[in-house]
This record gives C-alpha cells, structure tokens and sequence, in this order.
C-alpha cells in the first residue's frame, strides 16, 4: 500500500506536488486548484491483480485530459470513481454526468474528459486496463460521460463488488487478488454489454441485476469442480429451468458460459511470469474447476484449434 500526502508542504508548495502526485498515480492530468490556499490532498493506493485501487481526498479542483496528455500515455486504462463525499461533474464523450455520494462513473483515457470537484471530496478511483473487459472501444462509449447508481441493478453491484475489494485488497494473497480482480472487470463488461443495449432487450433491469449476480457467484466459484446449475440455482432462490431461461435469452447455456469462462482463465494461466517457468498444464486446469486433463485439453483444442501445451509454446514464441 501507498500512502502520499502534501499535508507537511505549505499551502504554497502543495500545487505542484500534487499535480505531479495525480499524474504519477493515475495517468497524465492537468490540474487547477480552486482554493488561494489548496488545502492537503492525499492518495492512499493499493494493487489488485491487474487493478489499482485509489482512495483519494483533497479540495475543490478540476482535473482533464486532451490529446496532448493523451499522447504521453494511460490511454489503455479505464477509471471507475466511486464517489463517497461531495459532488463532481463528468464530461466525456459530449455527455455530462452530476455525481454525488453513492454514485460513480467511468472515465475513458483514451479520449478526452474534464471532471470538476467543486468541493470538498473523497472517492475511490479503480484504474483498469481496458484489455482486460473484452468489450470494443466503440461499446466503452456506452458508459463514458454519464452516472451509475452504486445501490440498485447491476451498477450496485459492480459498486458493492469494487467497495469490497477496495477495503480488503491489501490482505489477499497473489492469486485470490488476480481471481478477484478478473471477476470485477467481468462485472463491468456485463454493465457495459447492459447499458449498451446487447443483453435480451425483452429483459429488465431487474432481470439483468440478477443474472449479473448469478454470474459473479459463478464467477467466485470456478475453481469448484463441483459448481453445477442446480447449485446456482439454489443459491439464487430460483428454479434450474429459469436459470436456464436467462443464459438461454444471451445465446448460450449455463453449462457453456462457465466451461468458457474456466477456458479464459486456463488461457491466461498457462503462460508463466516473466523469467518464470510454465506452469503444468495439469496444475492449470485443476485451478480452475477440470477435475479430467483430458476432458481439459479436448475443452481447449476445441475452443482455440490448439493444445494447451500448443498455446504454451506459441505464447512464449511471441
């Protein structure tokens, strides 16, 4: 965890400090500072997985971002900003977003934004990599520039999920906090495909919130072997034919979404870190729920036309 702060800097030193704080934490900014005298800012971040956690307060300013700043870097992150006190005012992609407590929105780097804190605030900021959602750049715009309620539907539950992660980060261990952090940028891919208007449009929102939480429990669970539909079901209060019904009503079945989302994460796994050795395919698959190596690798070849040992290599070749 880090933890930076202009608190021991006068009023008059704390400008530039924390313009080169912001930047250096999240992605190149400009800044203007709304106060003669700024009052103290600080930054506490933490990793996750592939994610950054950052809790952020300090006075009135407004922060943007233009191509200019575009061109030096970030551009591959998305920013999700779960406001905790004071408002804010989003603008991106000619939409304006009004936030206050209990809401967040979600910031593209790749493109020019302005977001103004007229006052006092604090919030969490979830710096994401893009690569990680799955989803076009084209659908990204479908949240950019506008506010989320952090109470209701699925933008609560990818609020309550974030919130979570962000108190607890600092005591997962390696692996749970990669799981962890893959299961919120699912989360988010599926608010995306939601407000983008790529889920059954015969369903409601109510309807959507619970297949997100089926799937998040799913999600959670793909390391069990023994994760089935009837015990999705029952953990959700609902019959095994409606929870059929509602991956039915996406194109595809209860059954193919987790062996595909198991196959996504084997895919991952299976090229080592950096300097590291390759991890056994055996070791791989039972990590994530594929009790039969065999039944694994015709899985796989049938997903991606190669071998898991074939993807290894391949990978490593690049």
């Amino acid at each position: 965890m880090s933890v930076v702060t202009t608190s021991p800097l006068s009023p008059a030193e704390r400008k530039d400090y924390w313009h080169s704080l912001l930047s250096d934490t999240f992605i190149p900014l400009d800044l203007t500072l709304h106060e003669t005298d700024p009052s103290p800012g600080t930054i506490v971040s933490r990793p996750l997985g592939s994610l950054q956690f950052s809790e952020v307060e300090a006075g009135p300013q407004t922060v943007s971002r233009d191509r200019r700043l575009i061109a030096r870097g970030g551009a591959q992150f998305l920013t999700v900003t779960l406001q905790h006190t004071g408002t804010a005012r989003l603008t991106q992609d000619g939409r304006q977003a009004l936030v206050t407590p209990g809401t967040f929105t979600c910031s593209d780097a790749g493109r020019p934004y302005t977001r103004e804190q007229p006052d006092h605030f604090r919030f969490t900021a979830v710096r994401v990599p893009k690569s990680e959602l799955g989803v076009s750049e084209s659908d990204l715009r479908a949240i950019t520039g506008t506010v989320f309620n952090g109470r209701h539907g699925t933008s609560g539950l990818v609020a309550g999920h974030l919130t979570r992660l962000s108190r607890w980060a600092a005591g997962y261990d390696a692996y749970t906090a990669r799981r962890l952090a893959m299961t919120a940028t699912d989360l988010l891919a599926v608010l995306v495909r939601e407000r983008r208007g790529l889920l059954h449009p015969q369903s409601s929102e109510a309807t959507h919130a619970l297949l997100a939480r089926i799937k998040e429990y799913a999600l959670r669970h793909l390391a069990d072997p023994a994760l089935s539909p009837e015990r999705i079901a029952a953990e959700h209060h609902i019959s095994v034919r409606y929870l059929h019904k509602l991956f039915r009503a996406e194109g595809t079945t209860v059954g193919r979404w987790v062996r595909h989302e198991r196959l996504e994460r084997c895919r991952r796994d299976l090229v080592g870190r950096e300097g590291a050795a390759d991890p056994a395919v055996s070791a791989v698959a039972q990590r994530w729920g594929f009790a039969n190596p065999s039944h694994f690798s015709r899985a796989f070849r049938a997903a991606y036309a190669v071998s898991p040992r074939e993807w290894q290599a391949g990978a490593r070749s690049v």
